[in-house]
């Protein structure tokens, strides 16, 4: 497997967080998620991004032939879609950045680069790569779109291409961006002990409060992941303790509150962050944690605002039929789970959609055609406890009972606490396959 060599060597200069919002959200979520360049390469504070939106409006109202401005004012509305979790700012992007290419339609770069980030906020993650080549090819120091590609190719199952992009980007921009896809890059092949390396390189030359806790709430999802509930707790903390604002670290502190028993403080502050960015992935734990709990009414309220939250984005040019297929295999209609994510594989080889596939058809009693995507899954290495676990359950029902019995241990070693219905159905499987008491 092939070695990033400046993730451990490279002296880091951060500085920059997330490729100044080009970065998405790790799928767990993220990595999801998914944004875009403005004007001094610093991303804007959640208070003062509406402001730099005003003023960049006014401007235009004045000039409304400054092609810079539409570009810069496009990527402003798809960092405010991020962070407000509201996609009805993409179109607005779309048309902004469209007016800036239409006013300088030759080597704009920043509208390219920004049309490229909107395409993978979008999930049209084939769009995204093609502007992103296309915006290198004009620009190759432009590092800005090297973190649209790695993004693009990352979430298109390109595997060799995205840690190409990744490498890069290192060398055009050691620092948060960079170091941060770098990580990620390295727990997809799994190489956790570098992915946190890398990490805490980033985080010790981080000085904006919004990159330390950026780097923090990676580093805890790290260990989150890796079973250790009381260090990514220290470490969501931390994060809120940088930057009070930062939403995915008190959805983090949720989960890891639920992994501990605090049920109460989980809801709390799951509550806190959907109310604060109502994000599918805050909607669809919190409704499984009050399954979990017995909550059906709590519950099936969280799933339908699910359902809403995912309409809106489809009126707005999102396509993603993965969260609905992963939320239709558990909660719904697996055939329904199936015919979507077929959908989405047919879009992109990516691991979390093989995974998400594999379970829907095992759900819908296609356990051969399971197995084969379950395996698929696990072709980078990844040391994902749900993909194990998974894989495990089909192999139980096939009668493949020893791998069975290794991928449940394995699944349960890598997190105890993966997820608050499957994790103890892991258990009671495990505890069957092997006799023990």
């Amino acid at each position: 497997m092939r070695r990033l060599p400046l993730v451990l060597t490279t002296t880091l200069m951060c500085g920059a967080m997330a490729a100044v919002g080009l970065w998405q959200e790790r799928p767990a979520d993220p990595p999801s998620s998914s944004d875009n360049a403005r004007r001094d390469n610093k991303p804007l504070a959640t208070g003062s991004l509406p402001q730099a939106i005003a003023a960049d409006q006014q401007r235009l109202r004045a000039a409304p032939q400054d092609a810079p401005a539409w570009a810069r004012l496009g990527a402003e509305y798809v960092e405010q879609a991020r962070l407000t979790a509201d996609p009805t700012y993409y179109p607005k992007a779309d048309e902004a950045l469209h007016r800036s290419l239409t006013l300088v339609p030759k080597d704009n770069v920043e509208a390219l680069t920004g049309l490229g980030a909107l395409a993978n906020a979008r999930h049209q993650f084939a769009q995204a790569r093609d502007l992103a080549v296309q915006t290198i090819a004009i620009a190759p120091l432009h590092w800005q779109a090297y973190a649209v590609l790695a993004d693009a190719r990352t979430q298109l199952g390109d595997d060799t291409g995205a840690t190409d992009a990744v490498q890069a980007l290192l060398d055009r921009q050691p620092g948060t961006a960079s170091f941060t896809r770098a990580a990620y890059d390295l727990e997809q092949h799994g190489r956790t002990d570098d992915a946190k390396q890398a990490l805490q390189q980033a985080l010790a030359g981080a000085f904006d409060p919004a990159d330390k806790a950026f780097c923090q709430y990676q580093i805890a999802e790290l260990d989150r992941n890796a079973g250790h509930p009381d260090q990514a707790l220290a470490g969501y903390r931390q994060a809120l303790t940088d930057d009070a604002d930062y939403t995915p670290a008190l959805a983090g502190k949720a989960r890891v509150e639920a992994a501990l028993g605090d049920n109460d403080g989980a809801v709390r502050d799951y509550d806190s962050a959907i109310a604060k960015v109502p994000l599918p992935q805050y909607l669809l734990e919190l409704g499984e944690l009050h399954q979990s709990l017995g909550h059906a009414d709590q519950a099936q309220a969280q799933y339908r605002l699910l359902d809403a939250e995912q309409r809106l984005a489809a009126a707005n040019g999102v396509v993603d039929d993965l969260t609905m297929g992963q939320y239709q295999a558990d909660h719904g209609d697996p055939g329904e789970a199936v015919r979507l994510l077929r959908s989405e594989w047919g879009r992109r080889h990516n691991v979390l959609v093989a995974d998400a596939l594999a379970w829907a058809l095992h759900r819908q009693g296609a356990e051969t055609e399971a197995l084969e995507l379950a395996h698929q899954a696990q072709h980078t290495g990844w040391h994902n406890a749900l993909f194990a676990y998974h894989r495990g359950e089909i192999e139980h029902t096939l009668g493949r009972d020893t791998a069975a019995r290794e991928d449940l241990t394995e699944a349960l070693h890598e997190d105890p606490y993966f997820n608050p219905l499957q994790a103890p159905r892991a258990h009671a499987d495990l505890t069957a396959l092997t006799g023990a008491p």
